[in-house]
């Protein structure tokens, strides 16, 4: 796409807030779309009928969708391939599987972009990483993330930090076995991977430095990805993630 895109970011939250200004400083037009929440009244598809309109309003090429997990996501996902627009959604996914099917046969149909925003797995170390370690068998995984902030949208740092972590084992290290995971909010601020190999620790990466540009260099990855409107960083990689967390959770509850 020689055209830089629009963005239209759907939401109205602290993270909404905070990416508008993010995008509009890379030289992109983006607009805001608050008013995103199904009304009591409303079916599905008068839902998504309507969110589809307003994005086309927007003149947008993007749908950022910056709002909490839940089945709304989905719909939200729908109403924007359906208008033709490309799609980043936020962490962490919670759709089911035959939910994810559905969404990526639609963009495929649309030859539209359907991306999850895992931010860090730009980041340069984790791609080196990719290059160097891939599939990581016989390794040994492990990641701590720590906020110093309490929850303020209701949902388990397991699933909102941990996912992080989780995606970067899923894309650097698929095969290696996980040895610690941990993730808390209140606790002073940690986001630390590494990599073991017969007990010692082989690599490392502190996720605090080095991640200064990581949502603009993710805006470009995703924008370098339109024309051929493919991406790998889908919902079925969001799906492997959640995953692989549910099944961790239940070998050792965190």
């Amino acid at each position: 796409m020689a055209e830089r895109p629009a963005y239209v970011v759907l939401g109205r939250g602290r993270w909404a807030k905070k990416m508008q200004p993010i995008i509009a400083s890379e030289g992109r037009t983006v607009a805001a779309m608050e008013e995103t929440r199904q009304r009591w009244s409303e079916s599905g598809p008068s839902y998504v009928s309507r969110l589809a309109e307003a994005m086309n309003a927007s003149r947008a090429q993007i749908a950022w969708l910056c709002v909490s997990p839940g089945p709304h996501v989905s719909l939200m996902a729908q109403a924007a391939l359906e208008a033709g627009l490309h799609v980043i959604v936020e962490k962490p996914w919670y759709g089911s599987a035959i939910d994810t099917e559905r969404l990526q046969s639609l963009a495929r149909a649309k030859r539209r972009v359907l991306a999850m925003h895992f931010e860090y797995l730009v980041h340069r170390e984790v791609e080196y990483w990719r290059n160097s370690f891939h599939p990581g068998a016989g390794l040994h995984f492990g990641g701590h993330f720590f906020l110093g902030r309490a929850d303020h949208i209701g949902i388990p740092a397991i699933h909102n930090l941990g996912c992080h972590l989780m995606a970067i084992h899923e894309f650097a290290a698929p095969a290696s076995e996980i040895c610690d995971l941990r993730c808390a909010y209140e606790r002073p601020g940690k986001r630390f991977v590494w990599l073991e190999r017969e007990g010692e620790q082989i690599a490392s990466i502190d996720l605090l430095k080095g991640s200064e540009r990581i949502i603009q260099d993710f805006m470009k990855k995703v924008e370098a990805a339109l024309d051929s409107a493919t991406f790998p960083l889908d919902l079925n990689f969001a799906l492997r993630v959640a995953n692989q967390l549910s099944a961790y959770k239940s070998q050792s509850p965190v």
